[in-house]
């Protein structure tokens, strides 16, 4: 979905509201070097089990609901990508305890990041800012890109669609207001689509 390189695999990287996910397990594992943040790493592995065992039936209900609005080629339907989703679940709790130690989840969120001016060379940033543009207001979206370009080099967002499968609201403004802060911002495809019409990140680059 971030149309990530071997090369932008070398890079230092920080996924930013990465969840409960398998993205820094899995990158580490062929080498990389990345951290992630959320809040949720405040809490204990088997804490954000008991959560994932508490929400898990309703987003597969609401995904059920909902599933016209996905592409279902790679996946083929709503019971596969439940299996797929727990399966990267696991993986995470997996890795989560030792690499917590490691210094590789870290509890913290946009706007405000506990780390230095470009310490990272890419930012990933996924279902998250644009998805929940009625959640995440426009001053927060803002404030949030900005935030990964102080910290890395490149930041990249997706998806730019909202909950409702249409156009963030948010991405006009938050464009204007990011060229005039002096930060270079282009709508780039990727190859890869799971809500419909979600073909395009957003990547943010500070000019220096």
């Amino acid at each position: 979905m971030f149309a990530l390189t071997k090369s932008d695999l070398n890079k230092s990287i920080l996924g930013c509201g990465d969840g409960p996910a398998s993205a820094n397990a899995e990158i580490t594992a062929l080498g990389g070097n990345i951290v992630s943040v959320d809040p949720i790493y405040q809490f204990s592995a088997a804490q954000i089990r008991s959560r994932i065992d508490a929400v898990y039936p309703q987003l597969m209900t609401r995904m059920e609901e909902d599933e016209k609005k996905y592409v279902w080629s790679t996946i083929k339907d709503v019971n596969q990508l439940g299996e797929i989703r727990m399966s990267a679940m696991e993986t995470f709790l997996s890795d989560y305890e030792s690499a917590s130690e490691e210094g590789r989840y870290i509890p913290a969120c946009l706007p405000d990041l506990p780390f230095r001016d470009h310490q990272f060379e890419l930012a990933l940033c996924s279902h998250f800012l644009f998805l929940y543009s009625e959640q995440v207001n426009l001053d927060q979206h803002i404030r949030g890109i900005s935030e990964l370009c102080r910290v890395a080099e490149e930041a990249r967002v997706y998806p730019l669609l909202a909950l409702d499968g249409v156009i963030s609201p948010h991405l006009k403004p938050v464009t204007d207001a990011l060229a005039k802060a002096g930060v270079s911002v282009s709508l780039q495809p990727v190859g890869y689509q799971f809500q419909k019409g979600a073909v395009e990140m957003l990547v943010a680059k500070r000019i220096v």
